[in-house]
């Protein structure tokens, strides 16, 4: 009997070594770009809840953002007034198109800021679906001595209330790991990267929850995108910059968990 307590003992501070100390440890990386080891990772609505995990990263000026993602078929969404938001309460009533509907009528912030950019790509006639993204500049000069931009990529599946505020707004797909690539697939197949590579992001995720209320899971990544240079020629295959092995290793595997999380929510 006090060799099974022992044995359980072991066990248990064994997991918990494991679990909350050396994956951890070796979860956390920023070989690519050092700058961003400590930043938030996590946008925050007006009253503090938190709100759209970030997801994905781009290297460039402004400039070089607004014409990768035109070529990428992304429209840069329209501000919130009166006009946009009859507009987008018409175009989902009445399933017509409004490709620069605003992102949303929920303000998320960054470091206590709205976002400098943000885009979208309609699915279908109606602004109830579609893919939409808002980015921050995070840094002035990163490891490429060009600014960095940090985004929060996701997908409106519809339009409902709010489960924390019942403000009427956009509640959005729980794989935000597929909205990445996504993007960053669109980017680099309109010959917009240079290379993609991954740092730590908001860390492996598995019941999240928006400033909506809306749940989401991901391998805790951020997708790293450095654009071409204005005045280069399109690379139509983007150089992917290799992570440390355990990294790779989580991300081979963690498809198959969201596959399973799928499956259970079914």
């Amino acid at each position: 009997m006090a060799r099974a307590v022992k044995i359980l003992l072991l066990v248990a501070i064994g997991y918990g070594v494991l679990a909350y100390v050396v994956l951890p440890l070796a979860w956390e990386h920023y070989e690519h770009q050092p700058g961003l080891a400590g930043k938030p990772m996590v946008t925050r609505t007006p009253t503090g809840i938190p709100g759209d995990p970030l997801n994905i990263g781009l290297i460039g000026t402004k400039e070089e953002i607004i014409a990768a993602m035109h070529a990428a078929n992304w429209y840069p969404a329209d501000p919130i007034t009166l006009r946009s938001s009859l507009d987008i309460v018409g175009s989902v009533l009445l399933d017509r198109p409004y490709a620069q509907a605003p992102v949303s009528n929920l303000d998320l912030y960054l470091d206590g800021r709205r976002e400098d950019l943000a885009f979208e790509k309609p699915v279908g006639k109606s602004a109830k679906r579609r893919h939409h993204v808002r980015f921050w500049q995070v840094l002035e000069q990163g490891a490429e001595g060009r600014p960095v931009w940090l985004g929060a990529a996701t997908f409106d599946r519809g339009v409902g209330f709010s489960h924390d505020t019942l403000q009427v707004t956009h509640h959005i797909a729980p794989d935000i790991d597929a909205e990445r690539e996504g993007l960053l697939g669109d980017l680099a197949a309109a010959g917009r990267l240079e290379a993609i590579y991954y740092v730590t992001g908001l860390g492996p995720t598995l019941k999240g929850r928006n400033g909506g209320g809306d749940p989401y899971h991901s391998d805790g990544e951020l997708g790293v995108g450095r654009l071409v240079a204005d005045g280069e020629p399109p690379v139509m295959t983007p150089q992917r910059l290799p992570a440390p092995a355990v990294i790779e290793l989580k991300r081979t595997i963690w498809p198959r968990i969201a596959a399973a999380l799928a499956g259970r929510a079914q």
